[in-house]
């Protein structure tokens, strides 16, 4: 603890974003470049260095977030480094997209804004790379064993690197035509500038991981085949099927999911389109989901320039602080948050209509209505009560040139038949059944991420793909694992 009495002399302060007018001109991350360094000391300072940190339990990673804050206050970046490294994989990735419920658990915000943890871990990632701190670690001996991964989101590549460290040969394979799964289609380049996402896949290489790219298990490669070719395999597939919504005019033309949307603006990013045959320049946009995904939707149609976009949240408006006695701290409360996308769409005068930036608070979808040629051209909702039920006289209608549908997953995409060519049993959610040790019905197939947990955050992803990895070790090596395991497969979240 560098200094005993900084949580007490300086505020809060985080990574300024650009001006609103700015950055919705170009898809680069909403920061300010270089703005962080200049303040993250000072903040780091203001960590209590706590006797119990909680911050360590509401991460399932179990960041070692006092140890680097310290280091980083007294500018050791390389220790920091270290420390940050020791139990996160992707903290660059993380650091830009975790909504940091380590925050949340913070001991200082019991009473006082939160340490600005998250700013502290993506200026550690940053600086390392800078520095050099984040050479290739390739294995000094192969273990002669054979591991696929199928699926490359954050579990999967997690897994993939803990295990090619391990000195075991790994492959992960992937059904697009690029590495990265929602990171790379999914994730909005405002985000994260897919630069970070190639510089970390360029270091997995480097240490020996191998990628398969536009192959689809049980597709293009049966999975039984797979099985065949490996010892081990890991699916980390994800949670790709989304959930519908059932109401009339659902058929119209112009209604889409919001994944069907948003890769196609990532590949505008990536120069593969000029532009994106759903963009939504020009058209009135409604987007049909209160969360994160639908945020990203938010950011991306005011990027493309809709004429204006209006939000559908159907929980009510959040307070501004947390209800101590529904979501006491430490745990992650439902407050009103204000992401970099609505701040763009309420300085932006978006959706004139919305109750605060460009959302609709307690409002669910009755129906839509279109024109003479099948296209979508109004949305007609009611507002509803704390129960969802409607509220009579309360009906109202918005245009919609184009409707997104962001409404969450189920659990994982049976389209391919990986899931049905293994037999593999699923739970009662529909996601894939593991026992304590991440491993299936099936021998030497284990599941991990979303595809197993179900939709989740990001570190839950990373802490999932370190854990199996380890369990991976061990029945490959037949005894104990040198590498971590941060969470088992039953651990959740921390609730009240």
């Amino acid at each position: 603890m560098a200094d005993p009495k900084g949580f007490m002399t300086t505020p809060r302060e985080e990574w300024p974003r650009r001006p609103v007018e700015e950055r919705v001109r170009d898809w680069n991350e909403v920061y300010v470049p270089g703005a962080l360094l200049p303040i993250i000391s000072r903040q780091a300072n203001r960590c209590m260095d706590c006797g119990i940190p909680f911050c360590h339990d509401a991460c399932p990673l179990g960041n070692l977030i006092p140890e680097w804050n310290d280091l980083v206050s007294r500018e050791d970046w390389r220790k920091a480094s270290d420390r940050l490294h020791a139990t996160n994989n992707f903290p660059e990735f993380t650091g830009r997209l975790c909504p940091a419920p380590c925050e949340a658990g913070c001991v200082l915000a019991i009473n006082q804004p939160a340490v600005t943890i998250k700013n502290v871990e993506v200026a550690i990632a940053d600086q390392a790379w800078e520095e050099g701190f984040a050479p290739p670690r390739p294995p000094e001996r192969l273990s002669g064993r054979t591991v696929a991964v199928v699926g490359s989101g954050p579990a999967g590549l997690a897994a993939a690197q803990q295990l090619t460290r391990a000195g075991h040969t790994v492959a992960v394979y992937e059904r697009a035509d690029r590495v990265g799964g929602l990171l790379r289609y999914g994730i909005p380049a405002f985000k994260m500038e897919k630069r970070h996402l190639d510089r970390r896949l360029e270091q997995m290489r480097a240490e020996g991981t191998k990628f398969r790219t536009s192959t689809a298990i049980g597709k293009d490669i049966g999975a039984v085949e797979l099985r065949a070719r490996y010892d081990a395999v890991v699916l980390a597939t994800g949670a790709t099927a989304w959930r519908e919504l059932d109401v009339p005019g659902r058929e119209l033309a112009g209604i889409h999911q919001a994944m069907e949307y948003l890769p196609l603006a990532d590949r505008v990013c990536e120069g593969d389109l000029e532009v994106s045959p759903l963009s939504a320049a020009g058209k009135h946009v409604v987007i049909v989901g209160g969360g994160d995904t639908g945020a990203d939707c938010l950011g991306t149609a005011v990027r493309e320039k809709a004429a204006s976009v209006t939000q559908l949240d159907i929980y009510p408006l959040p307070e501004a602080e947390r209800d101590e006695t529904a979501e006491p701290w430490p745990t992650y409360p439902k407050i009103y948050r204000l992401s970099a996308a609505h701040e763009e769409a309420r300085d932006l005068g978006t959706a004139p209509a919305a109750d605060a930036d460009a959302r609709l608070f307690a409002a669910s979808t009755l129906r839509f209505t279109g024109d003479a040629d099948g296209h979508v051209r109004a949305l007609h909702l009611v507002e509803v009560d704390e129960r969802r039920q409607p509220l009579p006289g309360t009906g109202r209608t918005l245009p919609a040139d184009l409707v997104l549908l962001a409404l969450g997953f189920s659990g994982p995409d049976r389209g391919d038949g990986l899931i049905d060519q293994l037999g593999l049993a699923l739970d009662a959610r529909g996601t894939i059944a593991r026992d304590e040790d991440f491993a299936t019905n099936v021998p030497g197939v284990y599941a991990a991420g979303d595809a197993a947990r179900g939709q989740s955050l990001i570190v839950w992803a990373i802490a999932e793909g370190r854990a199996v990895a380890a369990a991976v070790d061990r029945r490959l090596t037949g005894g104990a694992s040198r590498l971590p395991a941060p969470i088992g497969p039953y651990d959740r979240p921390m609730t009240a």
